[in-house]
């Protein structure tokens, strides 16, 4: 029976993070993986091949679109799907096989199985049981569907299936108008599919700023995709490798039907914690399975920790990573920190979209008084030399104090420019502060600076 300081469930962001932070503290780390590599969702089929997907398929738009105008003149490029596919999985590979690398470096072992947790401080992998003093459940979250639609991953298909079909469909319908949803219906209309997006809320990306949904449906739609908005889906029916949806308008009850070459049930995700034998240990979960703890990421059972996408808070990538850092800190008896005002989200379709703190709707509902600093991209040379002046920057500042308190950004860049404003809040900056510091020019993150001086005097560029 091997023993260990900490064993680690799920090699995902959340767990491979973990594992090396654990094992970097000086503790004898394990770390449990079923599959055949590392990285968990994230970089076998979720945010790595996604991403290398939509530059792929943003490239060919940028050909397509952008090029005579430039002077690069010739032959559209066509598509090679095999050959997306391939760079798609070499792009995967490069990733898992880094993670493997740097548990190697950091003297973790990769308990290959699945895992479950027999009793506190023993976790049973295969037929083995192996000993920790503190073991971190990080095994993530998986898709979600709609009550009476199976997935198979052919014809109706998770984000998973959507990423490996084995052609371009001709025809798709995206039920779920979220991040997963909007990005992968983004790459298929560039690819040439008809894409059709239903959403039973009547706005896109749920929780956003309203102003962002309303510019990220104008320009989506401008790109091909149609939108369904109120409707309920009732069922999707297969037969011969084609789809009918049926969906109800919330505004009427009238019911109609849809006929697709794949389904993409893109509504969310949900934890993963069936088959730990959490319930038989008492550890406290929702009756979702989302594992309760406290602000240390400690269970209800001593010894067993949690974090990632199988507790409460957004299902993002980089929250886990944090958490994973933070957890291990704690068990090495130090101070573990997460910041949870201040995680940034991105939705990477072009224009991209990045946000965080709170949004207008929050501050006002919570009848906080503040003010507004707004810039459009139209202002700033950079982004208007290459054909990416669609969107805003808005900043949110107390309107006493001019402390920022949250940042919406709709264009080039967003999920990159989005961190000058994490850094500032995490240091408690006023929007003055970021309005006097030097931006180069010609830049994206101008855009920037001219939100926070919107804040003041007004902005220079508009």
């Amino acid at each position: 029976m091997a023993q260990y300081d900490v064993i680690v469930i799920g090699s995902g962001p959340g767990g491979y993070v973990a594992a090396i932070r654990a094992a970097q503290l000086g503790l004898k780390t394990a770390c449990v993986e079923g599959r055949e590599t590392l990285g968990g969702t994230c970089l076998n089929v979720g945010c790595i091949p996604s991403k290398a997907l939509l530059h792929a398929t943003h490239m060919l738009h940028e050909a397509e679109a952008n090029f005579a105008t430039m002077g690069l003149k010739g032959k559209a490029p066509s598509v090679d799907w095999k050959a997306m596919q391939e760079y798609k999985q070499s792009t995967v590979d490069s990733n898992t096989s880094g993670i493997e690398f740097l548990f190697k470096k950091n003297k973790i072992d990769w308990l290959k199985g699945w895992g479950s947790i027999p009793e506190a401080g023993k976790v049973k992998v295969g037929d083995d049981v192996h000993e920790a003093k503190n073991i971190i459940v990080a095994t993530g979250s998986s898709p979600a569907s709609l009550p009476g639609i199976e997935i198979d991953e052919k014809t109706v298909v998770s984000s998973t299936g959507a990423l490996s079909l084995p052609k371009v469909p001709k025809k798709m319908v995206v039920v779920g108008a979220g991040v997963i949803g909007l990005e992968m219906g983004s790459v298929y209309a560039r690819l040439g599919t008809e894409v059709t997006v239903i959403e039973y809320l009547d706005h896109i990306t749920p929780g956003m700023d309203k102003e962002v949904q309303r510019t990220l449906q104008r320009l989506l739609k401008k790109q091909g995709l149609d939108f369904i908005m109120g409707a309920a889906v009732q069922s999707v029916d297969t037969a011969r490798g084609k789809a009918k949806l049926s969906y109800t308008l919330r505004k009427d009850d009238s019911s109609h039907e849809m006929d697709a070459d794949v389904v993409l049930i893109a509504t969310g995700r949900k934890a993963h914690t069936d088959g730990l034998g959490l319930a038989d240990l008492g550890v406290k979960m929702s009756d979702r399975g989302v594992i309760q703890t406290d602000d240390q990421w400690r269970t209800n059972v001593p010894g067993i920790y949690a974090i990632g996408d199988c507790i409460p808070g957004p299902m993002l990538a980089h929250k886990a990573e944090d958490e994973g850092m933070a957890c291990a800190e704690v068990i090495a008896g130090k101070h573990g920190h997460v910041n949870y005002g201040v995680i940034p989200g991105v939705i990477y379709t072009h224009p991209e979209v990045a946000t965080v703190g709170v949004t207008e709707e929050q501050l006002k509902d919570e009848g906080r008084a503040y003010k507004v600093g707004k810039f459009s991209f139209m202002g700033n040379a950079r982004a208007k030399a290459v054909f990416a002046a669609d969107g805003f920057v808005k900043l949110l500042a107390d309107k006493e104090t001019d402390r920022v308190l949250g940042a919406h950004i709709i264009g080039p860049g967003a999920g990159d420019l989005i961190h000058e404003i994490c850094v500032a809040m995490e240091f408690g900056a006023s929007a003055e502060d970021i309005a006097l510091t030097c931006h180069a020019h010609p830049t994206w993150s101008e855009a920037v600076r001219e939100a926070a001086l919107a804040c003041g005097d007004g902005p220079i560029h508009s």
